[in-house]
Parts: C-alpha cells; structure tokens; sequence
C-alpha cells in the first residue's frame, strides 16, 4: 500500500512537472505572423518565458522583411530578459533595436516600440546607479 502511494505521488509529479515546462514549441509553417506573436504573448503571460522566446525568434527567422513584426519580437525579446533581470543583455537587445529607429525609413516603424524601449533603458540606466 505504501509502495503504491509513494507510486501516485511520483507520476503526479512528473505529470505537474511535464506541465509546467517551457519545452520547445511546434509551429506549423502556415502560421501568420500575429497568431506566432498572440501564441508568444500568452507564454509570456504564463511565464513560460523560453516558449515565448522560441515564437518571437520564429516571427525574426519567417518574417525578417516584416518590420512591424520584427519590432515586436525585438522588443518582446529584449523585454523577456529585462524580466529575467538579464539587464545587459537586455539593454544591448533595446539599444539594438533603436537603433533600426536611427536607419532610413525608420518612420515606417511602429513608433510605441522605441517609446518603449527608451522607458526600459531609463529603468536599466536607474539601476546602474
């Protein structure tokens, strides 16, 4: 009897464990841009933060032309690591992303992004001090 108890806990751990993880994620091919992104943000909601990283890195490797899109997914991406208190990495992502704000044609950019990453820079910036 306790032979099959200590049996019950152990599956259920490795079933709440399985759960919980933050494995890689299959994304069909046909996938468009804002259902990768919808699917990132509701891993990031989670906190399934390497899931979340996986769909915005997809959003750069399918649609590198797509500029709205890859501002997302740099910021998103950027701003993951800034949760995870990755600050330098962080910092270098947002910086690397305002800089596509300093290149020609950079009024075609959705503009929220780079308000954005100058906020989070600020925070970085605050914490150095």
């Amino acid at each position: 009897m306790r032979f099959l108890k200590l049996a019950v806990l152990l599956t259920s751990l490795v079933i709440l464990a399985s759960s919980c993880s933050s494995g890689p994620v299959n994304i069909p091919d046909t996938a468009a841009p804002a259902e990768i992104v919808q699917r990132a943000q509701e891993a990031s909601d989670r906190n399934r933060h390497n899931q979340a990283l996986n769909y915005y890195e997809a959003i750069l490797e399918r649609f590198p032309s797509n500029n709205d899109y890859v501002c997302i997914a740099e910021y998103e991406i950027a701003f993951i690591h800034y949760k995870q208190k990755k600050y330098e990495l962080s910092e270098s992502e947002f910086r690397k992303l305002l800089a596509r704000y300093d290149a020609p044609d950079a009024e075609l950019l959705p503009p929220q992004y780079k308000i954005l990453a100058n906020i989070v820079i600020a925070k970085i910036d605050e914490r150095k001090k």
